[in-house]
């Protein structure tokens, strides 16, 4: 036995002082508890802090932080402990997963590797080593370091099976006592290595939410620079200030589970905004959480809502998406205390935790956090608590994650006092699904409607002529195209399913004036470019010849609008979000016309008709909208929210949502959240970032280049977002991985995310790798490319 003058959780700092391990434990455990606020088991988060290092005080761990060890397992021995004197399953599960995961939580795998672990192992590999197998000694030592371990009388999940009856409620409460536990200890470590000579120097907390200030701002800023225009019709304004109207009177309204059905173009954005507010008013609540499926929907809304907060702190808006991370996460395992660690955990620390008022973030990354079992990803579920969590089109939810996911969203509402709106034009008929999602979470899902008036919304707001196809009717890109290109048609926007037609047709259109494309194979700074430029063009005060080819990016939350709208046949809702870009702001009407919205069947191409479609469900949902619109005799009436209601409800009894996806579902019957968190997957391809030599940005894109071939950092990361391009992971051996070399990592190796396009035909305007207008084309790109 070592003769420490103390007991230590981590290396030196800057200023060379150490981490006492008691003092650590005592601030997580003091973190946890206050993160827990008033939930019943927020003594367990307490225990879990006082815990989750207690391995720290084995002799091998302390000669490790001197560099004489490595290989060492210090987290099994704190959660045997929270488990056997505790009965705390859920601090156990936290406490063995802060550095590896959450772990499968059935009876016999818990069982067998806590038994390893009484039998002095670690249940982690042969390579690791328990830092001390003697839970009495380390306890002993704990009690003369001055730590005392309260009992937790309410824990989050009973030791009793039964608790398990609704699976997905019980591992969320799991979920939220980790992300306490995490975040506590992330901060308290960071706060160590950030010290000054005095001491340790916890970082800034985030601007709080003044609900009521915040909701006069979106009043002022209603008055002056939206409400107060004339651009929209008088019909336009008056059904804007009905739904804010509704919104307003909702809001007083408890907590819960609500849909806001509206019209395209009535005014979602700022009505859910305001919703939003004056809920947090009536209820005390301390956060704003908006989720859209599209990153260009969180650019527009931040440009938005900064306007909206002009002089409130950095950050009280804060954009958090894929993007913004640095990769997979990787386990600190042996590595935790040393100098090697340190990198790792700031780059750990990286991953927002949502410590501010507003957060603008994606379905991928708020959903697939609830059912992740990583620190990083589940470091911030504490904060949804006390929250309105908002998804803006909620029709992009996958049918497959239909039930678990609402299974989730209703228990957090239920057990964590927050409110959770599905907006939308096209609301999706989930309440269907109620009988299946009780299965997993008791209150299963009854949503209250925030717009009850929303059909006659529709009816008001009619802006569009819908053309349907005749039976059999088919269109070639190139009849299409002169369609497009005549006089008649000197603004137009025409929607397509896949990438490769939109190229067919851009082909095919040749030198029309003002042709401009639009798809996820253009970077972001290349798509804002586009998109400004059509805006210009579009501007009733000098209009300008703009004809628009652009793939479903352009659908949900793009604020464009054309006279003259063409549509592939789709799913309905993707229709009815095509029209939402024809006569947005009414301005036909005033004058006693109606945009034009064509829906086309393009002929077909070598492809059988499937293939004409980006996916499976994507097709299955164009057929069933298709098999509608002959039942009715050729019209559907896309104004019409009943529409939607029978073309939902055919559609799941076509595709059975509730028995989809089984692998997923027997995960969530074995409890394993490992699995979980690998089958949940809003968009189930793994997709790589590829760094775009954009012609108007090229000198930075040059920067960007050279720092990849030496290392690359958050900084560079949040750099590189603009000229990024995202593409499915070509298989081992594809040709695009020849122009592809990986980024470099700080910490050494390469990324097997971040990617830079070496185009070495950019001298060439017909061979270039990054085209001005079709953006990214990679060898076999229909392999490859995100449609």
């Amino acid at each position: 036995m070592l003769n420490f003058e103390s007991y230590h959780a981590h290396s030196p700092d800057i200023h060379g002082r150490w981490h006492p391990l008691a003092e650590h434990l005592r601030s997580v455990a003091q973190h946890a508890e206050a993160m827990a606020g008033d939930w019943p088991w927020a003594e367990e988060a307490r225990l879990a802090g006082h815990l989750h290092d207690l391995g720290k005080y084995g002799d091998l761990f302390q000669r490790r932080l001197r560099g004489a060890e490595s290989g060492l397992d210090h987290w099994s021995v704190g959660a045997l402990e929270a488990l056997l004197t505790h009965k705390a399953f859920g601090a156990a599960l936290a406490i063995e997963g802060h550095h590896v995961g959450l772990q499968p939580a059935s009876r016999a795998d818990v069982a067998t590797r806590f038994e390893q672990t009484r039998q002095g192992r670690s249940p982690f590999g042969a390579q690791l080593r328990l830092s001390d197998a003697d839970r009495p000694r380390l306890l002993e030592r704990a009690a003369s370091d001055g730590l005392q371990f309260a009992a937790c009388d309410t824990p989050s999940v009973p030791l009793d099976s039964s608790a398990w009856s609704a699976p997905i409620a019980r591992m969320l409460d799991v979920r939220m006592l980790f992300s306490c536990l995490v975040d506590a200890d992330f901060l308290d470590t960071d706060a160590h290595f950030k010290g000054t000579p005095q001491g340790k120097q916890y970082r800034e907390p985030g601007p709080r939410l003044c609900a009521d200030t915040a909701a006069r701002k979106l009043e002022v800023f209603m008055a002056a620079s939206v409400r107060g225009k004339l651009a929209s019709s008088a019909v336009v304004a008056d059904v804007r200030s009905e739904l804010w109207q509704a919104v307003t009177t909702a809001a007083e309204s408890p907590t819960g589970l609500f849909t806001l059905t509206a019209p395209t173009g009535s005014g979602k954005t700022f009505a859910m905004l305001q919703f939003a507010l004056r809920h947090a008013v009536r209820n005390g609540l301390s956060r704003i959480v908006l989720a859209v499926p599209y990153l260009s929907i969180i650019e527009q809304t931040a440009r938005e809502y900064a306007k909206v907060f002009a002089g409130e702190p950095d950050h009280y808006v804060l954009e958090h998406h894929s993007l913004a991370g640095l990769g997979d996460e990787r386990s600190l395992s042996d590595a935790e205390g040393s100098a090697h660690d340190d990198t790792e955990r700031q780059r750990r620390l990286l991953s927002e935790n949502w410590d501010a008022p507003i957060i603008l973030t994606t379905n991928v990354q708020l959903l697939e956090s609830m059912f992740s079992n990583r620190p990083s990803a589940c470091r911030k579920l504490h904060h949804l608590r006390d929250a309105v969590i908002l998804f803006d089109e909620a029709q992009s939810l996958p049918q497959g994650l239909a039930v678990p996911t609402l299974a989730a969203l209703s228990h957090l509402s239920a057990a964590n006092n927050s409110t959770v709106v599905f907006a939308t034009a096209t609301q999706p008929a989930f309440e269907t699904l109620h009988d299946a999602v009780t299965k997993h979470a008791i209150g299963g899902w009854q949503p209250a409607e925030i717009v009850p008036q929303h059909a006659r919304m529709f009816c008001r707001l009619k802006r569009v002529e819908t053309h349907w196809p005749a039976a059999d009717e088919t269109i070639s890109w190139p009849e299409l195209a002169q369609r497009l290109v005549v006089d008649e048609a000197p603004q137009s926007l025409c929607i397509v399913n896949l990438k490769r037609h939109a190229h067919e047709l851009l082909q095919a259109m040749g030198a029309a004036a003002g042709l401009f494309h639009l798809s996820t194979n253009l970077c972001a700074a290349h798509r804002r470019s586009v998109l400004d430029e059509v805006r210009l063009r579009l501007n009733p005060d000098s209009p300008q010849p703009c004809r628009l080819v652009s793939t479903q990016c352009v659908e949900a939350g793009v604020d464009l609008d054309f006279p003259l709208v063409y549509r592939a046949m789709a799913p309905l809702e993707a229709i009815a979000q095509a029209a939402g870009r024809c006569n947005r702001a009414g301005r036909l009407n005033a004058l006693g016309r109606l945009g034009q919205m064509r829906i086309f069947e393009p002929t077909l191409d070598a492809s059988s008709r499937r293939y004409m479609f980006p996916t499976q469900a994507y097709y299955q949902a164009a057929e069933v909208t298709l098999s509608l619109l002959r039942e009715l005799g050729g019209e559907l009436d896309i104004n019409d929210p009943d529409a939607y209601r029978r073309y939902y409800r055919r559609l799941y009894d076509v595709s059975d949502p509730a028995n989809q996806n089984k692998p997923l579902a027997d995960a969530i019957q074995g409890l394993h959240f490992p699995e979980i968190a690998k089958r949940y997957r809003l968009i189930e391809q793994d997709a790589i970032q590829i760094v775009v030599p954009w012609s108007q940005r090229i000198d930075e894109y040059e920067q960007l280049r050279e720092q990849s071939m030496r290392g690359i950092d958050g900084r560079w990361i949040a750099r590189a977002q603009t000229l990024t391009v995202s593409v499915y992971r070509p298989k081992p051996g594809h040709p695009a991985w020849g122009c592809l070399p990986a980024a470099k990592l700080r910490r050494g190796g390469e990324s097997d995310e971040w990617f830079v396009l070496e185009d070495r035909h950019r001298e060439d305007p017909g061979r270039r790798m990054y085209d001005d207008t079709l953006g990214l084309r990679l060898p076999d790109s229909q392999q490859v490319m995100i449609a």
